[in-house]
């Protein structure tokens, strides 16, 4: 029995610093697991960054060895960090940026640490965790061998709106959840660059992905079949087409439709398809602007609106739509409530928009 414990720990050990030396290997970025995987930009302070957060109440607990593992010079330990008044975050890959620069500001994290810190496990995982109480284990703070406490639940996600399977989850766990907007973006429509068609209307965007309309010609462009790509169930910017766009018109099966999992490998597909114009997929406008860019797309303007930030402030702009911070309701007035009543706040506010986002306020 003692061997067999002795051994567990010797494949825990060497699994953790697996774990590890793959992140330190990176210069700046974290490994490519979870949202990472949907990003290709760096994601750094910008050079007019500013502290904003003094004597934060949200902070990091009680840090210990965890264990130790072998470097060519000896042993080197490595260590576990409570979350203390600090939330475990969990979220969307577009809302990477944003809880970066909350580890900024609050824990003063260099780029690289806050980026490594940021790893969101991707909307649907990050809505079961916060619904289960399960943690988000993806969390390490590199320049100190630090984990973060892996027992600890998500407290708070941010994350798009949540999809029907995601609300009927929480009701079967009797978990009530608080969805409360937090920003502006955009849910946008990119096609390749060259095709020549600018603007759909939001009829002809609902009559594509439905079926009923199959050719670019019939919405003013070449004689080309339309290539439409989708997202799979459950993904963020699925769920906003569902909701926001189509609104109860069924869409065409994934068998009969191109179906990206991935933001990425979406952008990708619009972007290369045989090196032609004849494709159309969905995004956010963040997303396409930071976090994954791609010279090849461009965005369609939608009922004859561009989503500009002043036509989202305004909401002329037909798909404007929110990030949301996501709390338990019984948290309310715990660590994940709190956090969520500080990112409502003039100063939650101002790193919010600081990180590239459009603020409330």
């Amino acid at each position: 029995m003692k061997k067999k414990m002795i051994f567990t720990a010797c494949i825990f050990a060497a699994a953790v610093f697996m774990i590890f030396f793959n992140r330190r290997n990176e210069t700046g970025e974290p490994d490519r697991t979870g949202s990472w995987s949907q990003i290709n930009q760096s994601v750094e302070r910008s050079k007019n960054w500013k502290k904003i957060v003094e004597d934060s109440q949200f902070q990091l607990g009680e840090r210990r060895v965890k264990g130790s593992w072998n470097v060519p010079n000896g042993k080197e330990d490595y260590y576990e960090i409570k979350f203390g008044t600090y939330p475990s975050l969990d979220g969307s890959t577009v809302a990477i940026p944003m809880a970066a620069e909350f580890a900024r500001q609050h824990l003063g994290l260099s780029d690289e640490d806050a980026n490594d810190f940021a790893s969101f496990s991707t909307t649907h995982i990050a809505y079961e965790n916060l619904i289960t109480k399960a943690p988000n284990t993806l969390s390490i703070i590199r320049s100190s061998n630090t984990f973060l406490d892996e027992s600890h639940p998500v407290d708070l996600i941010i994350a798009t709106e949540p999809s029907d399977e995601e609300i009927a989850m929480a009701e079967k766990e009797n978990v009530e959840m608080i969805v409360t907007p937090v920003c502006y973006d955009a849910f946008v429509f990119i096609t390749h660059k060259d095709n020549v068609v600018e603007n759909l209307t939001t009829e002809q965007i609902q009559k594509i992905y439905s079926g009923e309309i199959t050719n670019w010609k019939e919405v003013g462009g070449k004689n080309q079949k339309i290539k439409a790509y989708q997202r799979e169930e459950n993904s963020g910017s699925q769920t906003a087409m569902e909701n926001m766009v189509m609104k109860g018109i069924p869409m065409l099966p994934p068998n009969l439709i191109k179906v990206a999992a991935g933001m990425g490998m979406l952008v990708e597909a619009v972007g290369e398809y045989e090196n032609s114009q004849s494709s159309i997929g969905y995004t956010y406008k963040y997303y396409i602007d930071t976090l994954y860019k791609n010279e090849n797309i461009k965005v369609l303007n939608v009922d004859g609106v561009s989503p500009e930030a002043e036509n989202l402030r305004n909401k002329t702009y037909p798909f404007t739509t929110n990030y949301y911070g996501v709390i338990r309701k019984e948290d309310e007035q715990k660590t994940g409530g709190k956090f969520l009543e500080w990112m409502l706040s003039q100063e939650g506010q101002d790193c919010i928009e600081q990180a590239g986002y459009i603020p409330l306020k």
